[in-house]
């Protein structure tokens, strides 16, 4: 065990890394959903998207490369109770980059690439809640962050089948998401009230909880536009009180030293913008435009006071 340990710490890029660009492509789809309600310059969304692609690229070559001659390596990585749900962070960071670059793509290229990744994201998905069935997470290592491969990822498949019309499978895949939302959220839920505090360095993770009515509400506007039915005002009745949750715990959030797990923030508030963005883009009450602003600025303020936080950590002080 302790060799392999050794060879971990000398990685450059682990499965947390991905968190950085998944924030930068959240950021991006906020921005793109203001330049459709508040006629926002696109440029903004394209430069965050972009920003996202590169280091998506750079990650996933360097993460591939240093594993590549120990294909054990990668289940490893995904059975780690401590990281293992970022696995499915690959696909569906590939996902979110396909659904806006798609667009500048023939439509037949575009859907595969899609299907592609959403499969990855199944296959994924299949493996490690198989892993979890098998008895291999204990109780005290859940947090919400398992949530994502197996909830957002799902929403967010969904998101992209929309993008290259694929209709039907996004609401399937909307089905998939509601599914082990209520099976894994209840059982990481018990795990939070009864199960201790979590450690200081899973406590942003709380922070995903906003993502899956986030991305299931997003992926419900994509799946079913120009309605507002039953399952979408679920979404947002329980979006909302996600929020006031979040509020709540901000006291505790400001007290955390800095680290890379900061950046657990990032997707959460920007898919929670995102999906604001949209509900206030179909209101007509006064000051929506003011709110709306408001809320892409605080967001974009996030990702950028994380990710220059981040560079600063890196550098070296020059101080002896």
């Amino acid at each position: 065990m302790r060799p392999t340990a050794q060879k971990s710490r000398n990685r450059l890029v682990e499965l947390s890394h991905f968190a950085i660009p998944l924030g930068f492509a959240g950021i991006g789809g906020s921005w793109n959903a203001a330049s459709i309600f508040l006629d926002a310059p696109r440029w903004v969304s394209g430069i965050f998207y972009t920003v996202s692609g590169i280091l998506w690229l750079m990650f996933s070559l360097v993460y591939i490369a240093e594993r590549v001659r120990n294909v054990a390596t990668f289940r490893e990585d995904r059975e780690s109770p401590v990281s293992g749900a970022g696995a499915a962070f690959l696909p569906v960071i590939g996902i979110l980059l396909i659904a806006h670059f798609g667009q500048y793509l023939p439509r037949e290229l575009a859907g595969a690439i899609c299907w592609f990744l959403v499969a990855a994201l199944g296959v994924v998905a299949a493996q490690l809640f198989a892993h979890w069935l098998t008895g291999h997470l204990s109780f005290a290592q859940l947090h919400p962050g398992y949530t994502l491969p197996l909830v957002a990822g799902p929403f967010i498949a969904s998101i992209g089948l929309s993008s290259v019309h694929a209709v039907s499978a996004a609401r399937a895949a909307q089905g998939v998401g509601i599914f082990f939302w209520v099976v894994i959220g209840g059982v990481i839920t018990a795990r939070l009230i009864t199960g201790g505090p979590l450690p200081l360095s899973a406590t942003p993770s709380l922070s995903v909880l906003l993502a899956p009515p986030a991305t299931g509400g997003i992926a419900s506007f994509a799946a079913y536009p120009g309605t507002i039915g039953p399952l979408q005002l679920a979404f947002f009745g329980i979006f909302v009180m996600m929020v006031l949750i979040q509020i709540a715990l901000l006291r505790r959030y400001v007290k955390l030293p800095f680290g890379l797990n900061f950046w657990n923030f990032t997707f959460p508030v920007s898919a929670s913008t995102t999906y604001g963005l949209h509900w206030l883009g179909m209101s007509d009450f006064g000051g929506r435009r003011e709110i709306a602003w408001g809320l892409l600025s605080l967001a974009t303020v996030v990702v950028l006071a994380i990710a220059a936080a981040t560079v600063r950590s890196l550098v070296p002080s020059g101080r002896s």
